[in-house]
């Protein structure tokens, strides 16, 4: 075979990126009204049905949402939806738990870094309410594993780096069944609080370079905890909400 076969796409594929190529260079933006499946029949030169499916497709992807039966506006995909169908692609892709503890490693370090320079008031105090909680609940490895999700997605929200709140936020769905795995197998709680702590006050002190050291200990202290557990650490990370 000299040539390979020609692929074409459906037809509402094909209008679906068309719309979405003119969203991505802003001749639609957020919160502006898309034309109708009518019109965009008649500009297109397809079937209505063709549309449908088209808009179908937008809706699923979070470019498009329904404000009523024929009005159709433009939306900014929300971070839950992207974050979710990431983690379906790791799973899928057999990320191991290596991959993702190398990666976790980097942002959180670096997010922390810049929580030191750039948080409000605001931000360490709630650090400090969430210390508090943790310090109540040392012992219930549920509660302390939400905690410890809400602690990290604060220092990230500090940081005020968008990209990097995107890009933490599906690799957070996947690490923390593993750190409930580690919690509820180790004694590691006390060590949890310690370097929370001393993350907390770099942040509160302005300190960078105390703050980024904390939560890289932190993190690798972490991967001593999955390995002391006798978790296989090259092992596809689990979807599954704690872990199997």
């Amino acid at each position: 075979m000299v040539f390979d076969r020609v692929e074409t796409q459906p037809a509402y594929q094909l209008v679906a990126s068309m719309i979405e190529k003119r969203i991505m260079e802003g001749t639609f933006k957020p919160g502006q009204q898309l034309p109708s499946e009518l019109d965009l029949a008649k500009q297109l030169g397809v079937n209505r049905s063709t549309v449908r499916e088209a808009i179908r497709v937008l809706e699923q992807n979070g470019l498009v949402f329904r404000k009523s039966a024929r009005r159709l506006v433009i939306s900014v995909p929300r971070q839950s939806e992207l974050a979710s169908r990431m983690s379906r692609a790791m799973v899928l892709h057999e990320i191991t738990f290596q991959e993702l503890w190398e990666t976790m490693l980097t942002l959180e370090t670096r997010a922390a870094e810049l929580a030191a320079l750039r948080a409000t008031e605001e931000d360490v105090a709630l650090l400090d309410a969430n210390l508090a909680a943790t310090r109540e609940c040392l012992e219930h490895e549920e509660r302390l594993v939400k905690l410890d999700i809400e602690f990290h997605l604060t220092v990230a929200r500090a940081a005020r780096n968008r990209a990097l709140l995107l890009a933490r936020e599906p690799i957070g769905l996947l690490f923390y069944p593993a750190f409930y795995k580690v919690m509820s197998r180790l004694n590691a709680k006390d060590r949890l609080l310690a370097a929370h702590t001393e993350i907390v006050t770099g942040i509160r002190g302005r300190d960078p370079k105390h703050t980024a050291l904390w939560m890289e200990k932190h993190i690798k202290d972490f991967r001593r905890g999955y390995e002391l557990a006798n978790l296989d650490i090259n092992q596809p990370v689990d979807a599954s909400p704690y872990g199997g």
